[in-house]
Order: C-alpha cells, then structure tokens, then sequence
C-alpha cells in the first residue's frame, strides 16, 4: 500500500508545481544565504589563522559554500522541471530523469543535515586548535625581529584589545612565557640577571602583562608591571582589587565568538534543510501524481500522487534485496573473470 496517498485532479496539480516553483527560488535564495555565511565564516578564521593550530577548523565553513552552490544548482533545476510539468510535451523529456534527480536530491539532504549537525559539534574541535595555537602565539610574542614571526605582537595586541581578554586562559599565562625581547633588556642590570638566573630555562619572567590587557574602563591608571607585589603599587592588594586588566582569556573570547556564529549558522542550514524536505516530497507528489493520469490526453482526470509506492518496511526490504542483488552480480561476474583468465594461463 502507499504511503500518505492523496489524490489530484488537474487544478490541485497546476497549483502544486507553481507553488513548488515559487518554492525552488526561495531556496535558490537560501542557498546564497548559505554560501555567503560560509564565506564570511571562512575569513573571520583566516583572519586568526595565526593562533589556531590546524586547517580542520574550515571543514564547517568549507561544506556550508559547498552546500550552497549545490543548493542553488538543484533548486534551479528542479524550477526548471516544475515550469515544465505544466506542458505535457515538455514535461515528457524530463520524466525519465525524475527518479535519479528525486535520489540525489534526497542524498543532498541527509549531507544538508550533516553539515547543519556540525556547526553545534565543532566547538570541541575549535577549542582544542584555539588553545594550542594561542599558546604558540604568546610564545612568539617577543620575536619582533624574526622573519615569518615579526607580525606575531601586533596580532596578539589586536586581538586582545578587540576581543577583551587578556592570555590563554588569563592574565596569569604572561607570567609563565618570556614575552618582553632580549633587544630590549639591559643584561648589565644586577635585576635582569637575576630573574635570568632565577629559573632553569634562562628566561626573563616578570609578573607583567602587555599594554593590550589593561581596561581601559577601568578609574584606575592601568597596573601592568608587578602586579603580584602589593608594596609596589599605593592602596593596592592584587588578591582582593579588581585587577585593571581584562580578565576573560582569549580562547574563551575566541570560543564564544566562533560558536555563537556556527550555532546562528547551524539554526539557519536547519531551516533550509526543512525546506529542501518539503520541496523534495512535493517533487515525489507532484512525479508520481502526473504519472499515474489514467489517460494523458484527457489532463482534466483525477489521479494519485504518494511519497512511497509501498510501506516503509517494504521499501526498506525491496532495497536491501537490491543491494544483495548487485553483490551476487559483482561476484558472478569477478568468478567469470577469474575462469576466463584460468585457460590463459594454462
């Protein structure tokens, strides 16, 4: 039996194929929509492609223009094909084709959802490259006269003053890395020897942050240097004040940037990805409702349109003896190849 059978008469199928057609460049529409969202995603990560440790972070953006182009390839053909169901001449060229292109349609659907599920399930992914690429950036935060490194500080800079955060996880990361040059150290000074010689690695470590970190909000002239030494600094207690400095690292700011997006853009391919559902089941009714006219030059009779011919076990079962068909195939023909190869040899 058929599954959600309905029936049609001429006018019920006229106006299925103009609303389907309405329909098809809507979701043309969609899938630039698509496609710029993954476009801007793409450069608003090469644009901080400096502090993220790996490529696999523009999977998400690169599926959503990949989805987009095909978006507006099927949506415009399938346009094409609801324009010309309305003249039986036409129409006629198109039918054998149908049941591929309703195939692969359904194909693109499932990669439309698939891609929709990951713009929620990168973040793991992101936040692993974020922390590991931004640790790798503080570390080459001095080296302002290293070739392939030099941009390394403005970079750094700019996206703690634009984002507000201050490290990796905090302020605190600057006082485990080596962040100030050795161009610019005095090592005839008795204190820069010592806080040479003070750790095992030889480098100059200060509980200091750069200029980037300090809020600029804050009443307070900004405390960026000795920021652990209360003595230093008049009515100051670094262990109770509110620091002058930002406190949300940057891979947390950087997270919750890129995921809000990804999310919005998840949300927005979940829309489309109902709306490529819908279009392909009324293409299924529309396919099968003008095949199943009793007689084709009378178009003014009824007839039945339906998702699948049979139930869904049916289907399901009739698919896999397909599939085990096209096995034993594959088989007797490797066999015949093998016996045809035998008295060669011999």
């Amino acid at each position: 039996m058929a599954l959600l059978k309905v029936k049609f008469d001429q006018k019920k199928r006229v106006k299925l194929a103009q609303g389907l057609w309405l329909m098809n460049w809507v979701s043309v529409l969609a899938g630039i929509i698509i496609f710029s969202l993954g476009l801007f995603l793409k450069i608003e990560l090469r644009k901080r492609s400096d502090v993220m440790n790996n490529s696999e972070s523009h999977f998400v953006p690169n599926s959503l223009i990949g989805v987009g182009v095909l978006s507006c390839v099927f949506n415009s053909l399938a346009g094409k094909i609801c324009y010309d169901s309305l003249d039986p001449a036409k129409y006629a060229k198109w039918k054998p084709w149908l049941k591929p292109y309703l195939a692969i349609c359904v194909s693109f659907n499932i990669v439309l959802f698939l891609v929709a599920l990951c713009c929620f399930l990168m973040r793991g992914s992101l936040e692993s490259t974020l922390a590991y690429g931004l640790k790798n950036g503080m570390k080459y935060y001095r080296d302002t006269d290293t070739p392939g490194r030099c941009f390394m500080k403005k970079t750094i800079d700019m996206l703690q003053i634009e984002f507000k955060c201050c490290g990796n996880n905090g302020f605190r990361d600057w006082f485990e890395i080596q962040w100030i040059s050795n161009r610019y150290l005095d090592f005839s000074s008795k204190e820069v020897k010592d806080r040479i010689k003070s750790n095992v690695d030889g480098r100059y470590l200060v509980d200091g942050v750069p200029f980037s970190c300090c809020n600029p909000s804050s009443p307070r002239p900004c405390i960026q240097y000795q920021l652990t030494n209360n003595s230093a600094h008049y009515s100051y207690d670094h262990q109770t004040e509110e620091l002058n400095l930002w406190v949300r690292g940057c891979r947390a700011a950087l997270l919750s940037y890129y995921s809000s997006l990804m999310n919005s853009m998840g949300v927005i391919t979940l829309l489309v990805w109902l709306l490529e559902v819908s279009i392909t089941a009324g293409l299924r009714y529309l396919h099968t409702a003008l095949d199943s006219v009793p007689n084709p030059e009378e178009p003014e009779c009824e007839s039945e349109g339906w998702l699948l011919e049979k139930s869904v076990p049916e289907t399901w079962k009739a698919f896999l003896e397909s599939v085990k068909k096209l096995g034993k195939g594959n088989q007797v023909e490797a066999e015949g190849a093998d016996a045809g190869q035998a008295p060669e040899a011999g």
